[in-house]
Formats: structure tokens, sequence, C-alpha cells
């Protein structure tokens, strides 16, 4: 089982590619969302307002079933753009992320040869300038008990080594824990058999 993921941790520097007196600058951000990438597009071209074309692609999901992409020529010829910056999310094998061209028309003519080979090599450049990184894929559970129970617990958590999320302590006990996907099963069962110990999956 797959459980994990590649995504980039903070926006890219800003990186710049030159064809025949068009500037293409390329960006790269973390993104959970389609919102997300809108509000950066918006930032972009606020920045950029005397460009020619934003063209983008982004990518969410962590897995397979729940991968959700888009990409954009924004006015460029049709797939000479975004399904170029779209083809180096794939092949850098990362999600969450949203990759940003901006160009500026040099007066020159490059062609949708010239096009696919600017927004990828750009796109590219982004990415090479990110820092990527190779997180887990985890789910959440939600542990209650009483207090009489809260050694038990704690025990088992601190002999498999899993992280807490948060704990509410109050009239009964409740304990957030994120779990690595490929070892959920195992302790959702090691604590759904605790005696007194209700164990359910929450939304991470």
């Amino acid at each position: 089982m797959k459980d994990t993921y590649k995504t980039i941790t903070k926006a890219s520097e800003e990186v710049l590619f030159k064809d025949r007196n068009s500037k293409f600058f390329g960006y790269a951000f973390p993104v959970k969302n389609e919102e997300e990438a809108n509000l950066y597009l918006e930032e972009l071209k606020s920045k950029h307002h005397k460009a020619r074309h934003w063209c983008y692609a982004w990518q969410t999901g962590k897995e397979e079933q729940d991968i959700y992409y888009r990409a954009n020529d924004d006015g460029e010829p049709s797939n000479s753009a975004g399904m170029p910056i779209y083809g180096q999310i794939q092949s850098f094998e990362v999600t969450n992320v949203l990759i940003v061209v901006v160009r500026y028309f040099g007066g020159v003519k490059l062609g949708v040869g010239g096009l696919i080979n600017a927004y990828k090599t750009a796109a590219q450049m982004a990415l090479e300038n990110s820092n990527i990184v190779e997180r887990t894929i985890d789910e959440v559970f939600e542990v209650s008990f009483d207090y009489p129970e809260m050694n038990i617990v704690m025990r088992l958590i601190k002999e498999y080594n899993l992280n807490i999320v948060e704990q509410k302590l109050e009239l009964d006990c409740k304990i957030y824990l994120s779990v690595r996907k490929k070892e959920a099963e195992a302790i959702f069962d090691k604590f759904n058999t605790t005696y007194k110990v209700g164990i359910k999956r929450v939304d991470s």
C-alpha cells in the first residue's frame, strides 16, 4: 500500500525563462484546494498586471481516487501552456501544488512548439527551485475513555509511538491520534479490543 505523497513546503522563488524577447515568469505554490489556487492567481495578476497571459495548472489530493486537477491556457493556443505545465507536476510526482507561468509577449510569435517548450521549461524551473518533501498519508482516530483507563491508553500510545493531535480531558477523555495509513487498521484493532476504550475514525 502506497501511503506517501510528495508536495512542496512553501512558495518557490520567482524564476525567469526567456525566448525571442518573450519573458516567462514561473512560480510554484503549495495549495490544498481550488480556492487557495485562485487567491495566488489573483495576487500574480495584480503583480503582473501588464502581462499578456497567466497560464497555470494545479493538482490536489493525496491518493489516486482523490486527485483533482485543472490546467488553463489563458488565451494561448489549445494545450500549448496549461497541459505542458501540468506535465511537470506529473513528472515531479508532486500534489497539492499550483504552478503559474506569467508571459510577457516580446513581439515575436513562438509557434505552438515554442510555447510548449517555454511553458514546460518555466514550470520545470519553478519546481526545481522548490523544496519538495515526501509526507505520509495519515488517518485520524478519536480515542474516548474515562480517567481510570488513562494509563492503559497512554501506554499504548507510547508503545506504538503514536502522534497525539489533540487532547480533550474533561468529564471524560478524548485523545485524537494521527496514524500512518498502512498501520491504521492494526492500531484501530488494538484500541477497539481494549476494555472500556472506544475508537472511531474522524476526517483529517
